[in-house]
């Protein structure tokens, strides 16, 4: 059973006349009869009764007429849910972003939108710079902000900001005293990093492999906040950006001379996959405010 079979049905129901539902469907008489006829044997029974030029539903027609017009009338719903789903003014954008990422730039980004675009709404999601990405070439989210690590003939990243990356100590530690370093000063020094899958992680490893060092890895966490918290122990030392709400009792940031110890964000989507309207202007404002 085809969509037009369908539809042919109910004009043939509507008019009850063979040639003017032909001349509403723009398709010739013989045409329409053929798939009327095929539809009744695909249906293994007789929808309608001829008399003369004029033709009738019968009770099974009726029958079948009233659940075509409700299939209709849901797909007809469905369409408009997802012209409304799309829509710049009062779209839907599903948005993957790094934990970090959560406590100022996102906040801050959607602040900005939402002040232009108020109807618009978001679905927010934190993880990992590894399952973002899992996510992203899953169509389980639109768009991510997340580091760029690997390049990826899948997705497409567009570069928005970078992030400087500070040796974090606590603040008794004997390099408390400095205020710039080269990184081999923690070549001794027991090294808080973060878990596997975390894009930090990642950087990390690469800032240290430039600087010659393989970093005695004593912790792992899966945010800055851990992180942070485990150095104001001294438990060791770190890298981390200097975000907002990083809590900085009991610890020091130190900037490093050498190497850069930076990390880059970016707004990244599937590669080759459908891009709504309402996530095109979004991703546009973003890229205009960076």
């Amino acid at each position: 059973m085809e969509w037009h079979q369908i539809t042919y049905f109910q004009m043939v129901a509507k008019t009850e006349h063979i040639t003017r539902a032909a001349e509403q469907l723009s398709i010739s008489q013989p045409a329409l009869s053929r798939a009327i006829s095929k539809l009744e044997d695909e249906l293994g029974v007789k929808l309608f009764q001829r008399k003369g030029r004029n033709i009738y539903l019968n009770r099974y027609g009726k029958m079948f007429l009233s659940r075509v017009e409700q299939s209709i009338s849901q797909i007809e719903i469905g369409k408009q849910e997802l012209l409304n789903e799309i829509h710049p003014d009062n779209g839907t954008i599903s948005l993957a972003f790094l934990p970090s990422l959560g406590m100022g730039i996102v906040p801050e980004i959607l602040s900005y939108y939402r002040g232009n675009f108020t109807n618009v709404k978001f679905v927010l999601n934190q993880a990992s710079n590894q399952e973002i990405i899992k996510q992203l070439k899953s169509g389980m989210v639109d768009l991510a902000l997340v580091a760029l690590l690997d390049d990826d003939n899948e997705v497409i990243w567009e570069p928005l900001l970078s992030e400087e990356l500070f040796l974090i100590v606590s603040d008794n530690h004997s390099l408390a005293a400095y205020d710039e370093v080269d990184l081999q000063v923690i070549e001794s020094e027991p090294f808080i990093s973060f878990k596997e899958g975390y894009g930090l992680r990642t950087i990390i490893q690469n800032i240290c492999l430039e600087a010659g060092l393989q970093p005695d890895i004593v912790f792992e966490g899966e945010d800055i906040g851990t992180v942070s918290g485990l150095v104001s122990a001294k438990l060791g030392v770190s890298l981390v950006p200097d975000i907002p709400v990083l809590n900085k009792n009991n610890v020091k940031l130190i900037r490093v001379k050498n190497p850069i110890c930076k990390r880059e964000i970016g707004i990244a989507r599937l590669k080759d996959s459908y891009v709504s309207p309402v996530t095109q202007q979004f991703i546009e404002y973003v890229k205009g405010l960076f």
